[in-house]
């Protein structure tokens, strides 16, 4: 039998065999007080979720965890902890295989999805950040194929219990970077393991989709895209072709 996992030092688990949502479940730790570091792990999730409501596939043999933060940082800045979380994740692979990071937070392992990344801000009446809670979800023992799915799946392997516990070793380090160093310092980062500059990709950004070239990300987290008719700055959508 595995032996329970070993977190960073101030971190706590709450390991769970079935929950329904990990993210609604450290929600509520966040709520009542918990520190940051609080750390939700289920072995199944019921009613998992990710990014615009998607469902995500949540059967026992993948990782799948929910921290509870307290950044002192803005509502707008909140949203680099996406960022910072994809840069854990890559750092989880470990045996040669090609590792890209797609905005704003997947994680791709030889062209097929690896990752799951859901951040959630509550933001307190003055528009500071009272707590974030990252979910994230890692495929360690299987990858799930889903018509929905936009890329294939790839997978870690090993144990959950070692992913969680790289993951939450990398999550110290990158929040490290980014409260120390700043956001700047996250980006040059993530652009290192992002797609070539160039590649084709579309966007889609509700109706409608935009065609261009990655042309990277600024310094406040936007997509860049060199298009037919310019270069276009987008905050909100989603990334279907692969930077990658």
């Amino acid at each position: 039998m595995n032996s329970a996992p070993v977190l960073p030092d101030g971190w706590r688990l709450h390991a769970l065999d079935s929950v329904g949502s990990t993210n609604d479940e450290a929600t509520r730790l966040a709520e009542a007080g918990a520190p940051e570091g609080s750390v939700v792990w289920a072995r199944e999730q019921t009613g998992g979720r990710g990014r615009r409501g998607r469902r995500w596939a949540s059967a026992a043999g993948n990782l799948y965890c929910s921290t509870v933060l307290r950044p002192d940082c803005t509502a707008q800045q909140a949203a680099e902890v996406g960022f910072v979380a994809a840069l854990a994740v890559a750092d989880l692979v470990r045996d040669g295989r090609a590792v890209r990071v797609k905005w704003p937070n997947d994680v791709l392992v030889e062209g097929g999805k690896l990752a799951g990344i859901l951040p959630e801000s509550s933001i307190g009446d003055e528009g500071r950040v009272e707590h974030v809670v990252l979910g994230i979800g890692v495929n360690v023992a299987f990858a799930p194929q889903l018509a929905e799915m936009r890329y294939p799946g790839a997978m870690l392997g090993g144990t959950i219990e070692a992913a969680l516990e790289g993951l939450t070793v990398g999550l110290v380090h990158w929040l490290a970077v980014w409260r120390m160093k700043g956001f700047e310092a996250i980006r040059a980062a993530w652009l290192e393991r992002a797609g070539p500059l160039g590649a084709s990709v579309d966007v889609r950004l509700g109706e409608e989709l935009v065609s261009g070239r990655f042309a990277g990300m600024d310094r406040d987290g936007a997509l860049l895209l060199d298009t037919a008719v310019g270069s276009r700055r987008i905050v909100s959508g989603e990334l279907l072709g692969r930077a990658a």
